[in-house]
């Protein structure tokens, strides 16, 4: 009897260990596609700055959903500023517009990120990445 109860006793602690270990790699492998989804935000982000959309104004943060693609959504946010940074050969002065771009990726049930009913729940995943970056104009 006492054989039995230890061997189901150290059964019951295989069988906990795997699923803590299961649960570690699945904590992983969402980590991974959470920062490589911020790090897809933050290049979209880089993009809209420095070519398209925010190359006059960025202050608005727009969400986009890469769920079908990596499970996770991504919240990219831009600030600028600009900075003078002395004058050209004729004269004229030189500005320089620093943008830095915040990318959040999280795989809530919320629409942005990050999501705050979402973060007690065991498979939440969230990553941030934040850029700098310069445009000489």
């Amino acid at each position: 009897m006492i054989v039995l109860v230890l061997l189901a006793t150290l059964a019951a602690a295989i069988v906990q260990l795997n699923w803590t270990q299961q649960m570690g790699s699945a904590q992983d492998i969402g980590a991974s596609r959470a920062a490589q989804a911020a790090q897809a935000g933050v290049q979209w982000g880089l993009y809209q700055a420095l070519k398209s959309g925010w190359k006059t104004s960025c202050g608005a943060a727009e969400t986009l959903d890469l769920r079908a693609d990596t499970g996770f959504r991504v919240t990219v946010s831009c600030a600028s500023t600009d900075y003078s940074e002395g004058e050209s050969v004729s004269g004229t002065p030189q500005t320089i517009r620093l943008y830095t771009l915040t990318a959040v990726a999280c795989n809530g049930t919320a629409n942005t990120c990050p999501d705050a009913d979402s973060v007690a729940g065991p498979g939440y995943v969230e990553r941030r990445q934040e850029v700098q970056a310069v445009d000489a104009r």
